[in-house]
């Protein structure tokens, strides 16, 4: 696969715009599905077509799922009794009216349920059911989007499968709209009492994180990223691979970032990718102290695990 490229200032307004369709969708997958560790039961997953809720269980018995198809651009309700309701994604279809269709589905097949009508963790600040300002759609760059996830989903997968500790499903949150997955170390983090609720039950433990993000008002160039959380001492000191990936200070600290330019251009993009979230895995376990040859599973590749 030729991956393609994804310039943030190239679709940025759709970009915006999908942000708030997808937390919308996210809210309702929250507000229908059981509360799991580290906010495990509120991202959406990639899949064939785009994005999905997964199985969801409304309080009447009825199993549905909600996804963006990204190949027909379609927002479908599915349900477990056979029905299939959908709409058109397209250009000039705002977050207002993307709201009340949705909800409109939702109570027509008697699975609706009240979210938070106000978006979460992003400048945008005007509650969804008022916001006819965001209405942008370019269906060619959200497909190269959901292809670049899917890839990204592969090679995340992959990576996981390296590791015998617990780790986080290859997941997309839609408080920041990254890609992640995250290995645990096995310890308790320090409480954070003054952090707020998202925040502590995030980071409860001792975590070396990886995600894709698209590129934000912070970060304009679409990059792979991870972070160590909590922090250990001389983190950004250590070596990254390869070449092109550095360590950036963040408000939240230290965060290694690796452009997806290079890895989009490089001789083998997966091996790129792979190299960097295994040095950052280095960077941050070796640093909080890990037992790294006992947290290897025996898929972990022998020229990895002579790292250890």
């Amino acid at each position: 696969m030729t991956l393609p490229a994804l310039p943030l200032d190239e679709w940025e307004a759709t970009k915006v715009t999908l942000h708030l369709w997808v937390q919308i969708v996210g809210k309702v997958r929250m507000a229908s599905a059981a509360p799991r560790n580290h906010w495990w039961h509120v991202p959406l997953y990639v899949d064939a077509r785009g994005l999905t809720t997964r199985l969801l269980h409304a309080r009447n018995g009825v199993s549905f799922d909600i996804c963006f198809d990204f190949v027909d651009h379609r927002l479908v309700v599915r349900t477990n009794r056979g029905e299939v309701e959908s709409f058109a994604l397209v250009d000039g279809l705002s977050v207002a009216e993307f709201d009340r269709r949705l909800h409109e589905i939702l109570a027509g097949l008697g699975v609706d349920v009240a979210i938070r009508e106000s978006p979460f963790g992003v400048p945008m600040t005007t509650p969804f059911p008022d916001d006819t300002e965001h209405a942008s759609y370019d269906p060619a760059a959200v497909e190269r989007f959901w292809r670049i996830l899917a890839w990204t989903e592969g090679v995340f997968e992959e990576f996981a499968g390296w590791y015998c500790g617990k780790t986080s499903p290859v997941h997309l949150f839609w408080h920041s709209l990254d890609l992640a997955v995250t290995r645990f170390g096995g310890k308790r983090a320090p409480a954070l009492p003054e952090a707020d609720a998202v925040t502590q039950e995030a980071y409860s433990h001792e975590v070396v994180s990886f995600g894709l993000w698209a590129g934000d008002q912070n970060v304009r160039e679409p990059s792979y990223y991870s972070y160590t959380a909590p922090e250990p001492p001389g983190l950004g000191e250590r070596p990254l691979r390869p070449d092109d990936a550095v360590w950036a200070e963040q408000a939240t600290g230290s965060m290694a970032l690796l452009p997806y330019e290079a890895v989009r251009t490089a001789a083998d993009p997966r091996a790129a990718l792979l190299a960097f979230l295994e040095s950052a895995y280095e960077a941050g376990a070796d640093a909080a102290g890990w037992d790294r040859a006992d947290l290897e599973s025996s898929w972990c590749p022998p020229e990895v695990s002579r790292t250890s």
